[in-house]
């Protein structure tokens, strides 16, 4: 499973997720900032990823343009304000026991999950 981070996500929870084993990157690293959300949302879609980022409202209102449209993304986390950005460990963890439970599947295809600490 991969993930793409989102520009509102702090970059260091790549890096740790990195040392966790996590497959991730952050839109930072692959310069992509300053794009809109669906340009962003498309990026993690054609890339096999699961977007993750704290910007909620636009991103439940995205995946139902997307369903609209029969584009189908790999999933979306939404990363609470319980989990800090500054403390990039403490998401990057949450994230590994969230992979730990989910697997990568149409199951997760247009799905919205809220991270939780394990």
């Amino acid at each position: 499973m991969s993930f793409l981070l989102d520009e509102d996500v702090n970059p260091a929870v790549a890096e740790v997720g990195r040392g966790l084993g996590l497959d991730i990157v952050s839109v930072h690293e692959v310069d992509r900032r300053g794009l809109d959300d669906a340009q962003q949302l498309e990026f993690a879609s054609a890339s096999g990823r699961v977007f993750v980022t704290r910007n909620r409202d636009d991103y439940i209102k995205l995946t139902v343009a997307f369903y609209q449209r029969g584009a189908p993304h790999p999933g979306i986390i939404i990363v609470p304000y319980t989990l800090p950005n500054r403390e990039p460990k403490r998401i990057a963890h949450a994230l590994r026991a969230w992979q730990n439970v989910h697997t990568i599947d149409d199951s997760l295809r247009y799905a919205i999950f809220f991270l939780a600490e394990p």
